[in-house]
């Protein structure tokens, strides 16, 4: 699907990350690297480093909405990516912003756990993004916890446990599904894309690095990039997941915090 543009203009909806290594920073930072226009609406402020998150500070859902019918009454969005929503009302916002303009491609990243595993949106608000954002989507992508959470099952252990996933994620209703692998051990993190008619695995290697901040945000950021630019969704994937793992091996270039950094987003450039 080609894009209007030369330069396509991208949407991210998220919330922000003071360190600049995940949220509304690092799929800003994303999409522009990938050479997209990145546009933004903000959910949420949040306290935050590399060593984790001290606070949430909710936008107002009806400052949401304005901040939404705002850009979208001025600026034609070819590709949106959404990141976590912790509430029903603002699904919903998102979803009567979304639904009529209906951009060439959304995007999900139904963030729902956290690294150390804690659930980071209650059940009202796994439920809203269920109902709400996924039948919308033309792409979502679980890590196996969230993939979990969302079909209230255990996560999978192994290949066979992700192929096993592969009928309850259809029948959410998104247009495919790029069920991420990174949690299995080992040194490969295969991702399994899941689209109505196929399932394809897409390799990938085990990045030696501590600098995982935000590396689910980017790559669903950077396949959305990909998208506006016109590749075909499994070549999105395939290209996307190679730029992130590049950005993972030059991480050690950046010094950012004592935590667990970022990845380096502007490794081609700088």
């Amino acid at each position: 699907m080609a894009a209007p543009r030369s330069i396509p203009n991208t949407l991210t909806i998220a919330g922000s990350d003071p360190s600049g290594g995940a949220g509304i920073q690092a799929d800003i930072k994303t999409l522009s690297a990938l050479g997209t226009y990145a546009t933004s609406v903000i959910t949420a402020l949040t306290a935050q480093n590399t060593r984790g998150v001290s606070g949430v500070h909710p936008v107002p859902t009806d400052f949401i909405g304005a901040q939404l019918e705002t850009l979208f009454d001025d600026i034609d969005i070819d590709a949106v990516k959404i990141g976590m929503v912790a509430s029903r009302e603002v699904a919903e916002v998102i979803r009567e912003a979304l639904a009529p303009r209906r951009p060439s491609w959304i995007v999900l990243d139904p963030v729902m756990v956290a690294k150390s595993g804690d659930i980071l949106v209650d059940d009202v608000g796994i439920a809203a993004v269920r109902e709400c954002l996924v039948p919308l989507a033309d792409l979502i992508t679980p890590n196996l916890p969230e993939a979990a959470v969302l079909l209230g099952c255990s996560v999978p252990e192994n290949r066979a446990g992700m192929e096993a996933l592969v009928p309850g994620l259809r029948s959410l209703g998104a247009g495919a599904v790029l069920l991420k692998g990174g949690h299995l051990q080992g040194e490969s993190c295969p991702d399994l894309l899941i689209t109505a008619d196929a399932i394809t695995w897409i390799e990938g290697l085990r990045v030696d690095t501590a600098n995982l901040h935000g590396t689910g945000c980017t790559l669903s950021s950077a396949i959305t990039a990909r998208l506006a630019l016109g590749d075909a969704l499994p070549d999105a994937v395939t290209t996307a997941k190679a730029w992130l793992e590049t950005a993972l091996a030059a991480s050690s270039r950046l010094d950012v915090g004592r935590g667990q950094g970022p990845v380096h987003h502007f490794h081609a450039e700088w």
